[in-house]
């Protein structure tokens, strides 16, 4: 299976297991930027040179070797289960993606027919009830988790702890799991832990955030989308993401942690 998900620098310097929704834009192009000193131009999940990826078969031998070896510092980036699926839905369900059209083409009319979900229109811009439309969303998220039904499930909304897991399960090892809710610090604690051919003023970089602007705004507050149903269908799916990594799971209006990411239990429970 090898490393799936897994970016490194050219200089080796830092190995990244991505979890899509969780800062992934910012953190390659601040990979990019260690080893280049500029930043890759548009989104750097189509880069196809400058950063290793274990897409790119000439990428493969080189992380696999330095993951194993576990002598590169290798971090990856969470994010809470509540605010991640509502940014899943707004982005892909709900949004026109850059290339002009659908996420994955024929899915939101599938969610429309199968699921009666409501996105806004042709161009995502017209008024719906999200949080109904959320609702719905969520169902179908849940049945393509739990019985691959009617597809597979897709990246940006399966468990991060199944992402996280299988860069422990072929031999690697994490250093530092970075919670997105506090980047800064967690970004600066991977940065002061390694060395770079460039220096990174975190304060001075962007935020990539590729997925902004592809859909509706979210005209509510995060814990008014999720009642009693939703939050069960969200523990259904996301119950190890919120042990493992600390989220509030009783108040989905708090986003941040209420408590320290155990980075030996992770590797414990992640490990089977």
């Amino acid at each position: 299976m090898g490393f799936p998900g897994t970016w490194m620098t050219e200089s080796e310097s830092v190995i990244y297991r991505v979890v899509p929704k969780c800062a992934c834009s910012t953190i390659g192009q601040i990979m990019y930027y260690s080893d280049h000193g500029r930043f890759f131009e548009g989104d750097i999940h189509d880069s196809t040179s400058g950063l290793h990826k274990w897409a790119q078969e000439h990428s493969q031998p080189l992380i696999e070797q330095r993951a194993k070896a576990r002598d590169t510092y290798a971090f990856t980036c969470v994010r809470n289960p509540y605010t991640r699926i509502l940014s899943s839905f707004f982005d892909k369900i709900c949004g026109i993606q850059r290339n002009g059209k659908r996420y994955r083409g024929n899915l939101v009319p599938l969610l429309v027919q199968k699921y009666g979900i409501e996105v806004g229109g042709v161009d995502g811009k017209q008024e719906f009830d999200q949080i109904k439309s959320f609702r719905r969303f969520l169902l179908f998220a849940r049945d393509t988790i739990r019985w691959r039904k009617p597809m597979d499930p897709d990246i940006h909304w399966s468990a991060m702890s199944g992402h996280v897991s299988t860069f422990i399960t072929n031999g690697g090892r994490y250093d530092k799991i970075v919670l997105t809710e506090q980047f800064d610090d967690g970004m600066q604690a991977v940065l002061n832990a390694i060395e770079t051919p460039h220096q990174v003023d975190l304060k001075a970089i962007p935020r990539f955030n590729e997925s902004e602007g592809h859909g509706p705004k979210r005209a509510h507050p995060v814990g008014e989308y999720f009642d009693d149903l939703s939050m069960h269908l969200v523990w259904e799916i996301y119950k190890r993401d919120f042990q493992l990594f600390k989220y509030d799971f009783e108040n989905p209006g708090n986003k941040m942690p209420i408590g320290e990411i155990d980075l030996d239990e992770v590797h414990a429970k992640l490990g089977d």
